[in-house]
């Protein structure tokens, strides 16, 4: 079972970013476990060489270790991340959490509405060490009327983009099969390349000249 952590970029309940993981986590395929992170309005504001971890902070940074993949829908604010959404990379920046992490951004904003905040969401990730899979990141434009009264997204094109998109994430994880050596280098490691010798010092039998030994012959 994998387990895929789900994180909104808004502090707003209603927001469409925050329904559309909520959706996300309600269509989760078999096999796959979707949780969305709830806690980014009582996060504390990222100290560095804070010694003393708030608790909020050691409970989102465990919620990261656990999963086998991030998933980040975010609005943009003033051409750029949400400052919340950054406060929470900044933690999670600030050690080995994200490192390795397979991470997708997944956008429900029309073409040219987020830009600045996918590009600085990309550029935090990537200082963090995660792993940005491209193939999973997705853009699936929705309308505040898509979402019922129950903060659920309606259509069922959103409903197969977010499978896909967590199945990638899930299978992020499997160890890559292994691929046959060409000869060339099997045989190499058996018998490595010897330097070739100078037949100058060599004398009849293929034994070594001493030194002073002189050159006789062609």
């Amino acid at each position: 079972m994998s387990r895929i952590l789900l994180i909104s970029g808004s502090t707003r309940e209603d927001s469409l970013q925050t329904a559309a993981l909520r959706t996300a986590a309600q269509v989760a395929p078999p096999g796959v476990t979707a949780v969305v992170y709830d806690a980014l309005r009582v996060l504390p504001a990222f100290v560095p060489y804070e010694r003393r971890i708030p608790g909020s902070v050691k409970l989102v940074q465990e919620q990261v270790a656990a999963a086998d993949g991030l998933l980040f829908c975010t609005p943009e604010y003033g051409g750029s991340l949400p400052g919340s959404l950054k406060n929470l990379l900044d933690w999670l920046s600030d050690g080995p959490h994200l490192t390795g992490k397979p991470v997708a951004w997944l956008s429900v904003s029309a073409p040219g509405q987020d830009d600045g905040a996918r590009a600085g969401l990309e550029a935090v990730l990537n200082h963090g060490g995660a792993r940005v899979l491209r193939s999973a990141c997705i853009r699936i434009p929705l309308s505040p009327s898509a979402v019922d009264v129950h903060g659920l997204v309606t259509e069922h094109q959103f409903h197969q983009a977010a499978q896909d998109v967590l199945l990638s994430l899930s299978r992020s994880q499997a160890p890559p099969e292994p691929q046959p050596q060409p000869s060339w280098q099997a045989y190499s490691s058996l018998y490595p390349m010897v330097p070739q010798t100078d037949t100058s010092t060599l004398r009849a039998g293929g034994r070594p000249r001493p030194a002073g030994w002189p050159h006789t012959g062609s």
